[in-house]
C-alpha cells in the first residue's frame, strides 16, 4: 500500500502542481497558451498511448519489475523537466515523464488488487483513492508555494526522494506478482497506433486557434487522428494479444464506469485547468492562495472517499456513481457563474460553495469507480483493467486539453472582438490587442496602445477571459451530468460477470 500510494501520488501530484504554476512558468518560459496546453498534453499523450501497455506488461513479466522501471524512468523525467531552459526541452521530457507514469500507474492498482482479499479490496481501494487524491489536490497548495518563490523546477525535483523512496520499499518488502498464464506477446501495433492517432487529434485542435477551422493542417490532422483511433479497435479486435482486450467491454457495468471515466475525468481537467488559471491571471490570486482553494475539497476526500468505498462495498457503487458525478457536475456548474471579484477577500462567497460541492461530488465518486472497474473483471485482467481505466481518463484530459484549449482561445477572441467595439481604437492597435489572445489570462497590453487606453484593455482582457471560463465550466459541468447518466444506465450492483 504504501509504495504503491507513494508511486501514485508522485504521478498525480505533476499534474495538478503544474496547473497552478502555469502562470509563472509562462512567464519564465516566455510560452503562449498553446504551449501550456502541449506541456500538459506531451505528458497524457505518452500515458494515454502506453499505459495499457504498461498494464500488459505487468501482468506478464512482473508487475512489481515493471513498477520500479516505470518509477525509476519517471524519476529521470522529473529531473530532465526540472533543468529544461525551453519550451521546447520541458516537453520532450515530460513525454519521458509520460512514458514512466505508464509503466508505473497500472502496477498499483493491480499490486493492491492480487494481494488483498475481496472483502477488503474496496476498504483498501478507497484508502488509496483517498490519500492519492489528496496529495494531488494538495498538489496546488505545494505548486502555489514553489511559483510564488519562483521556485517552479522544484515541482519536478520532489519527485526524485518520493520516487526513490517507494523503488526501495518495493525492492526490499514486495513480493513479485504476475499472471502465470499469460504469454508475453506486446501489442506494438496497437500502441503506434493509438499514439498516433491521440497525437494528431491534439495537434489539430491546438492548432486551430492560430490558422483556423478550415486549414489543411487541422482538417487533414483530425481526420488522420480519427482514422487511426478507428483502426485501433480493428486491430485490437483481430490481435491475439491485445492491449485493450474487447471482451472486457461486454461486461457492462465495466464499458459504464469507462464512459463515466472518460466524460467525468474531461470535466474535472478542463475545470480545474481553467479555474487555476481564472483565479491568478484575473482574479488576483497569488498562486499559494490559488492552491489553497483546493483544500475544502482535501479535507472532504481525507473524510468521505474510505467511507464511500466501504459503503460501495456493502451496497454496490450504482447509486453512488449516479448521485457522485452529478453532484460534482452541480459543483461546476455554480463555479461557472462566479464574475470578476475583488480577490481572496471573496472567496468565502464565490468560489467556495462551487468547490464544496464539486468536492462532495468527486468524494462519494473516486473509490467506488475504481471498486466498479476492478470489480468487474477477474483477477487475470486486474493489470489490464486498470490500465484501460487509466487510459480512458488520460485520454479524456488529452481530449479536454486540446478542444477546450482551442475553443477557449476562439470564445476569448470573440469576446475581446465585441468588447474593443467600445473602445475609440484603431485597426492596427485592435489586431494587435486580439493577437495577443492566444496567450489567453496572461495576455498583455500591446506596446502601441495609448496609455489612456491600456486600463481599458485590460478590462476587456479581464472580461473577455471570463466569458471563454464560464462556457468551459459549463460544458464541463454537462460533462459531469453525462457521466451520471451513463451510471444510470450501464452500473448494476447484482451479476457482475467476470471476465
Amino acid at each position: 500500500m504504501v509504495s504503491a500510494i507513494l508511486a501514485s501520488a508522485m504521478a498525480f501530484i505533476d499534474g495538478t502542481a503544474l496547473n497552478v504554476v502555469l502562470p509563472s512558468l509562462q512567464q519564465s518560459l516566455g510560452a503562449s497558451g498553446a504551449d501550456l496546453f502541449w506541456m500538459l498534453n506531451a505528458y497524457l499523450l505518452m500515458l494515454a498511448a502506453l499505459i495499457l501497455i504498461g498494464g500488459s506488461l505487468g501482468d506478464q513479466l512482473g508487475r512489481k519489475k515493471i513498477f520500479m522501471i516505470g518509477i525509476l524512468i519517471f524519476i529521470a523525467g522529473s529531473a530532465a523537466c526540472g533543468v529544461s531552459g525551453s519550451v521546447t526541452m520541458l516537453i520532450l521530457f515530460r513525454m519521458m515523464q509520460g512514458v514512466g507514469g505508464a509503466l508505473m500507474i497500472p502496477g498499483s492498482l493491480s499490486l493492491i488488487s492480487s494481494s488483498i482479499n475481496e472483502k477488503e479490496r474496496g476498504k483498501a481501494i478507497g484508502t488509496w483513492s483517498a490519500i492519492t487524491t489528496v496529495v494531488t489536490i494538495g498538489g496546488p497548495i505545494l505548486g502555489g508555494a514553489l511559483g510564488d518563490a519562483g521556485l517552479w523546477r522544484y515541482i519536478f525535483f520532489i519527485n526524485i526522494p518520493i520516487g526513490l523512496a517507494a523503488v526501495l520499499i518495493l525492492w526490499f518488502k514486495v513480493k513479485e506478482s504476475r499472471d502465470e498464464g499469460s504469454s508475453h506477446a506486446i501489442d506494438y501495433p496497437g500502441a503506434i497506433t493509438i499514439a498516433m492517432g491521440l497525437a494528431m487529434l491534439t495537434f489539430g485542435f491546438l492548432r486551430i486557434p492560430a490558422i483556423g477551422w478550415y486549414h489543411w493542417q487541422v482538417y487533414t490532422s483530425i481526420t488522420l487522428g480519427m482514422v487511426l483511433l478507428i483502426a485501433f479497435i480493428i486491430i485490437e479486435s483481430k490481435s491475439k494479444h491485445p492491449m485493450m482486450p474487447l471482451q472486457l467491454f461486454t461486461n457492462l457495468t465495466f464499458s459504464g464506469a469507462n464512459l463515466l471515466s472518460f466524460f467525468l475525468y474531461a470535466g474535472l481537467g478542463a475545470g480545474m485547468l481553467f479555474l487555476s488559471l481564472n483565479l491568478v491571471q484575473v482574479q488576483g490570486y497569488d498562486q499559494l492562495q490559488s492552491g489553497l482553494t483546493f483544500l475544502p475539497f482535501t479535507i472532504l476526500m481525507v473524510s468521505v472517499a474510505r467511507f464511500a468505498g466501504a459503503l460501495a462495498d456493502k451496497h454496490g457503487p450504482r447509486l453512488l456513481l449516479i448521485c457522485g458525478p452529478a453532484t460534482a457536475g452541480l459543483g461546476l456548474l455554480l463555479l461557472s457563474f462566479v464574475k470578476q471579484t475583488s480577490g481572496p477577500g471573496e472567496y468565502w462567497t464565490t468560489f467556495f460553495p462551487g468547490i464544496l460541492v464539486f468536492g462532495l461530488g468527486m468524494s462519494f465518486t473516486v473509490a467506488p469507480l475504481t471498486t466498479a472497474v476492478m470489480g468487474s473483471v477477474s483477477d487475470h485482467f486486474s493489470g489490464t483493467a486498470s490500465g484501460v481505466n487509466n487510459a480512458i481518463t488520460r485520454i479524456a484530459n488529452v481530449f479536454a486539453n486540446a478542444i477546450f484549449g482551442a475553443l477557449a482561445v476562439l470564445i476569448f477572441s470573440g469576446a475581446l472582438q465585441q468588447e474593443l467595439k467600445h473602445i475609440p481604437m484603431k485597426d492596427k492597435e485592435k489586431q494587435a490587442v486580439i493577437a495577443s489572445a492566444v496567450n489567453l489570462g496572461n495576455a498583455k497590453v500591446p506596446a502601441g496602445v495609448a496609455a489612456g487606453q491600456k486600463l481599458a484593455v485590460e478590462k476587456t482582457y479581464y472580461s473577455s477571459f471570463i466569458s471563454a471560463y464560464a462556457f468551459i465550466l459549463r460544458v464541463s459541468a454537462g460533462l459531469g451530468f453525462l457521466a451520471a447518466l451513463m451510471a444510470f444506465i450501464f452500473i448494476r450492483n447484482v451479476g457482475v460477470k467476470k471476465e
